[in-house]
Parts: structure tokens; sequence; C-alpha cells
């Protein structure tokens, strides 16, 4: 079944309150954070509640993604040393501008796996890309290591870094939306959209997300709960998307057992990029348990 990452919800790794409930808000996934949300004195203290939330808490189904700060600093490492042991599912690399970001971050891992007993790929990992560079060397990115489950969109520091600012309508992120899609589908990962940070403005988060899923992103990064119920309304599919997928389903089932090399479904041909649709939204609508009439 396909593992939805709808919503990635941020979470301060020097929070407890949060780090403790993180689970009940009803994301797809947690991404306790130890960088831009945490200041750097509190950075060793919010690392060691992450290490010890991962280790004692049960987070039920819940994909559990950490944040690590940059491998340019030791900080980086230092997260990494106490992260990988704890085994989350998801290893996020922030600042991506280089596939060798990926592979260097990789070999650490792999390097923690060995000398603690974690079989080695376990951990998977994510890069997060906010720049310009990183986004004209997205494909690279997304090519560059098979522990990869995804590349998402930081848009604060790549907005600062084109030296412009972000508006209602999203235009200034519409190329490095439409490279980050791109190249997580050459690649086959999920790509992830950067969080809309007016907590207070639904009908503008609902609009944003609406574009996004347009492009073709799998998920929005979110930063309050509240944000969670309209996101995962915007990605999961209607009633009327989910009857009309499976109406083309079985057409071709129908042909099929006639065995015909034309299918049709009200006087309309159904090739292959109608079917492989359809069948993206069965699997969406499964792994969102939306109730459905199959046969």
């Amino acid at each position: 079944m396909k593992q939805l990452r709808r919503t990635m919800l941020f979470v301060p790794g020097n929070n407890p309150g949060m780090l403790r409930d993180a689970h009940i808000y009803g994301s797809d996934c947690i991404m306790f954070d130890l960088e831009d949300s945490v200041s750097i004195r509190e950075k060793d203290a919010a690392r060691f509640l992450v290490y010890k939330s991962l280790t004692t808490f049960s987070y039920g189904n819940k994909e559990l993604v950490v944040r690590i700060n940059s491998l340019d600093s030791k900080l980086g490492l230092d997260d990494l040393e106490a992260i990988v042991r704890a085994q989350p599912h998801v290893i996020r690399l922030p600042k991506t501008e280089t596939p060798e970001d990926v592979t260097q971050c990789e070999r650490e891992i792999e390097r923690i796996e060995k000398e603690t007993g974690i079989p080695v790929g376990k951990t998977r990992m994510m890069a997060a890309i906010e720049s310009a560079k990183g986004v004209l060397n997205a494909r690279d990115i997304a090519l560059s290591s098979k522990r990869l489950i995804g590349i998402a969109l930081g848009a604060e520091d790549y907005v600062t870094d084109l030296k412009t600012f972000r508006t209602a309508d999203g235009i200034e992120l519409l190329f490095a939306r439409s490279m980050i899609v791109n190249a997580a589908r050459a690649a086959g990962i999920d790509a992830i959209d950067t969080v809309y940070s007016d907590i207070n403005n639904e009908e503008g988060l609902i609009r944003e997300t609406t574009l996004i899923r347009t492009l073709g992103f799998d998920g929005k990064s979110v930063i309050n709960p509240r944000q969670i119920p309209p996101v995962h309304k915007v990605f999961t599919p209607t009633q009327k998307d989910i009857q009309k997928a499976l109406a083309v389903m079985g057409a071709i089932k129908e042909a099929n057992s006639r065995g015909s090399g034309v299918i049709s479904l009200n006087g309309k041909m159904i090739d292959k990029p109608v079917a492989e649709r359809a069948q993206y939204v069965i699997e969406l609508a499964r792994a969102a348990r939306v109730p459905m009439q199959e046969d």
C-alpha cells in the first residue's frame, strides 16, 4: 500500500509536550526538527529530547522523520550519531545542493548502522532543497541514493537566495516546484511541498495546497496541527474521483475477460495513462481509508 505523505508535521525538538503528543494530531508523518526551530543554545538538549522520545514513546503507524543540522557543522554529525541509533524511519537532510551532500550523509549513516548492528539501508533519507543551486541540481539529487524516499522544497531560504519574497500566488516558487516534482518523478520518489506559514489563513492554505497537488506533489509540510485537516481534504480523492477510477478499472477488467484489446468507457478510449491515473486514485483512496464500492 502507498505510504501517505500528505502532511509532514514539523515538531520542534526542544518542545517536550509536542514531542510527546505529536501522534495525536493526525498527520501522516511527524518530523522532529533539530535545525531551524531550535536555537543554538538548545541544540544539545533538543537532540537528547528527540532521541529519548524516539526510544520511549509509541507513535503508532506514523512515519517518523528527523531533520538534522547541516553536515557542514559538527552539529549535523552529532545529530546523526544520536538519531540513527534511535532508528527513526527517515533522516531529513537540510539545505541539499548537490548529490555529494546526500552521499556524504549516507556514508555517515551506513557507518553508524554497521557500528550499532542496525541493518544497513534501514535508515531512509529525504533531501530538502532550499537554494537556486539545489533546484538546478534537483534531478541529480533525487537520483543520488536508493535510501531517498523523497525530496522537499524549503521556500524561505530559497526565496532569500533568489533575492525575492513569498507572494500569495506563489509565482516565485513555480520554477522550483516544477523542477522538484519532475525530479522526484524521474527518480520514482515523493515530492513534498514547503510550509504555508500563515496559520490563520485557511483559505490561502487550501488554495496553495490545491495548486501544488495539481503540479503533482505528494504532500505538504505543515507547522500547526490546524493545517492538517484542510491539506488532507485536498489530497484525498473525492467520491466522484473514486467512482470514475473504479469505472475505468472495471472497463479494463471486462475488456480483458473478453480478450479485447480495445477498451472504452462511455464512448471514450481508455489508454495506458488513463488506466495508471485511475489505479493511483484507487491506491490513494485505499491508503486514506476512504470507503469504496469495489467488485
